[in-house]
């Protein structure tokens, strides 16, 4: 990624354009307890729709995450509320102001398009992102310095950004966007070719500022990595929305009903219908590892996993909590296996070798 696509260059474009903004305030009273707000958002590409009439609205010190394929329109959403782009009709409000970069000293922002000085050294480039978002000059370096012991780049400080690894840049912008301790900070797709312990890392290093009080935004289309961070998530798909709202509320409205049985033989046919001539047992269905029990709506549980601790060799037994995967394919209706294929594509699974390669 050229210079001219760095961060630096978003915020100093971001500024020039100040004076163009146009967005008013909303007619009704801006609420402060919220630090994002959307109101029949809409953006299309020549005759694309990219996101069509959006609302969304974001709390104050939330962890919310946003889900959905590939072209979703969770990038042109985040770049929306980053006044990068503009709707073509609707209202945002970002902080309580009408524009993001009324705000900008505020917000940590980790663009989907990864861009550094690459003949700058880490340090420079990090105090001069630092400088570039209001802060002083006094204990900046050692801040810097600081944060790159935090992520293991102790060492990297008078290295060119060039010649750092893609995992390597990865945490310098992060640290980019989160050095200025904003109040809001939006990452876009940020686990996006890192590996396992680097994932980890960013995983914990984001639930640390969200511990802090602060507002925290991500766009990723692997949803697992929503299941376990966030405390609330926003899914668009094809420019719509499809679900909004915290991820407890989500579990329980879409409640799949469901045992799963993890057996300590090979699953045969006696079993499976055992499990099906139960009570309320809609089907039951084999897999590699046990039995996937669905239950039919109100059908009480307890009693068929009581049967079936008492009659099968079982290893484990659990009511299965929903994922974000399946309420995804309920909501989009189509094919489940082609979704879920295409899904596990975006996730890059088999890749782990390619994501050590980059990361390293």
């Amino acid at each position: 990624m050229g210079e001219a696509c760095g961060v630096a260059t978003i915020w100093r474009r971001c500024v020039g354009m100040a004076g163009r903004l146009s967005a008013g305030p909303f007619g009704t009273e801006i609420d402060l307890e919220n630090a994002i707000e959307l109101r029949g958002v809409h953006k299309t590409f020549g005759s694309k729709v990219a996101v069509n009439k959006l609302d969304l609205v974001i709390p104050r010190g939330s962890l919310c995450g946003f889900i959905g394929p590939n072209g979703a329109g969770k990038t042109t959403t985040i770049r929306m509320i980053m006044s990068i782009i503009f709707p073509d009709r609707g209202e945002l409000n970002v902080l309580g102001k009408s524009s993001a970069v009324e705000s900008k000293d505020q917000i940590g922002y980790l663009p989907e398009e990864r861009g550094l000085y690459r003949k700058m050294k880490v340090g420079q480039f990090l105090v001069y992102m630092g400088r570039l978002k209001g802060m002083h000059s006094a204990g900046l370096e050692k801040k810097v310095k600081d944060w790159l012991a935090k992520v293991g780049l102790g060492d990297c400080f008078r290295k060119k950004c060039e010649e750092l690894s893609k995992g390597m840049q990865q945490k310098v912008q992060f640290i980019s966007a989160v050095l200025h301790e904003p109040e809001l900070v939006i990452l876009d797709e940020p686990f996006s070719g890192l590996d396992p312990v680097n994932r980890r890392l960013l995983r914990d290093l984001i639930n640390e500022q969200h511990a802090s009080g602060k507002t925290l935004i991500f766009s990723t289309h692997a949803m697992f990595e929503a299941e376990q961070l966030c405390e609330r998530v926003f899914m668009i798909n094809r420019g719509e929305k499809v679900l909004d709202g915290p991820l407890d509320e989500i579990w329980a409205k879409y409640d799949p009903r469901c045992i799963f049985v993890e057996t300590l033989d090979a699953v045969d046919d006696g079993m499976v219908q055992f499990a099906q001539s139960q009570p309320g047992v809609r089907e039951a269905i084999p897999s590699p590892r046990g039995i996937e029990v669905r239950m039919h709506p109100h059908a009480e549980t307890s009693p068929v996993m009581s049967a079936l601790a008492g009659r099968l060799p079982i290893r484990r037994i659990e009511l299965k909590r929903p994922n974000l995967e399946d309420i995804f394919i309920e909501l989009v209706g189509g094919s489940a296996a082609a979704i879920k294929a295409e899904l596990a594509d975006l996730h890059g699974e088999g890749s782990t070798a390619s994501m050590q390669e980059t990361s390293a």
